[in-house]
């Protein structure tokens, strides 16, 4: 976060950072950009995104992908990992299809930065607004013919650990270089703790559709909580997880292990109504998106909202709250050294905020993409 500075930015990148902009010298062609007192941040990145502006990554279309990157740089998300459903097998590859094809040709708008394999290797105890009928034991087979569809895009692969197969999938993927997170999984503390030692290294939106704790079995969010070398989703929206619980998790994981995700569906950015996720009929209303028999089906968050939540709901800097949507996330996918901090020699990716902590312009790769 940055006050009382200047930023110089050529070639989709910031090339020097000064206390004043008199201290660069007298620059020909150059458009200057006041923040009028606002904040300068680095770019939100979101590894957990389904959909918004109306439209939906399994839509497996390109201006489905570009109406979501336009719609979330809105909020000042700079770049993303788009994230599938458990639906079919055809489904699901003509999305990731869709998302290499996507990638290649850029949205105009925040970056794709890879894919996010949500299911099918899940619990259909846990399934959330996930549809059963699709769901999978572990199959690298299986993997290995959805990462061929996405272009060797595929970063990261939520799984429960308990299912069929699920421990030697673990490892193999963990040795492909690939994270692995435990996430729709009914498993035990137990079991939890073996598919950490496999390879698990992160946790897909904690306490939700996971075993939650018990006293006498700390199940699948006792080991978030207790293991320090996790990384650990939240989505901050004051719905999946209560303000209390979201000071909690920054009182025992502490920031540097907090990543901000929205989990939004098509909804986000647009209106209440009735919408389509994987397949089920889902309502938005007052801020919350639900399958008929109430079970929560992704949120209307934006990184802009989760932002100022941990601030306002969870007492947290605002410094903090940044790192959780930005420098976390960046290294969490290993892309800290480009990303995720405004500092010399990364990506001009930037978010002006106002001092109400919303987004007044955002820029990708040096280009403005967003402004109010």
């Amino acid at each position: 976060m940055l006050e009382d500075k200047a930023l110089l930015c050529e070639g989709g990148k910031i090339l020097d950072l000064k206390d004043k902009k008199e201290s660069f010298p007298l620059l020909q062609d150059v458009e200057i950009i006041d923040a009028k007192g606002g904040y300068v941040v680095p770019g939100y990145i979101d590894i957990h995104i389904h959909g918004g502006g109306g439209a939906d990554v399994m839509d497996g279309e390109y201006e489905a992908l570009k109406k979501i990157a336009v719609t979330h740089s809105r909020f000042g998300t700079t770049s993303f990992v788009p994230a599938t459903m458990t639906m079919s097998k055809e489904k699901i590859i003509k999305s990731l299809d869709n998302i290499r094809l996507t990638k290649q040709k850029g949205t105009g708008a925040a970056e794709i930065l890879g894919i996010n394999l949500e299911g099918p290797f899940i619990s259909s105890e846990k399934k959330g607004a996930q549809k059963e009928e699709n769901i999978k034991k572990a199959s690298q087979q299986e993997f290995l013919e959805y990462n061929s569809a996405a272009g060797n895009l595929i970063r990261l692969v939520t799984i429960a650990p308990e299912i069929p197969g699920a421990l030697e999938f673990i490892r193999w993927l963990h040795q492909q270089g690939i994270i692995v997170a435990v996430g729709h999984s009914n498993a035990t503390y137990q079991q939890t703790v073996e598919g950490i030692q496999a390879g698990i290294s992160h946790v897909t939106h904690v306490f939700n559709a996971m075993r939650g704790i018990h006293h006498r079995e700390p199940g699948v969010a006792g080991a978030a909580l207790t293991f320090p070398d996790l990384t650990v989703e939240m989505i901050a929206d004051g719905i999946h997880l209560h303000p209390v619980i979201l000071k909690l998790l920054t009182q025992v994981i502490g920031n540097e292990k907090l990543i901000l995700v929205t989990d939004a569906m098509r909804a986000a950015g647009f209106k209440a109504g009735t919408y389509d996720l994987g397949g089920q009929e889902v309502t938005v209303a007052q801020g919350e998106a639900r399958l008929a028999d109430g079970t929560l089906a992704g949120s209307v968050l934006t990184m802009e909202k989760a932002v100022k939540n941990m601030v306002t709901k969870a007492g947290v800097s605002l410094l903090n709250a940044l790192q959780m949507a930005s420098y976390n996330p960046a290294k969490c996918l290993g892309l800290h050294g480009k990303k995720g901090s405004l500092e010399q020699g990364k990506d001009a990716d930037i978010v002006i905020l106002n001092r109400d902590l919303e987004t007044d312009l955002t820029m990708v790769s040096g280009e403005v993409v967003f402004q109010k």
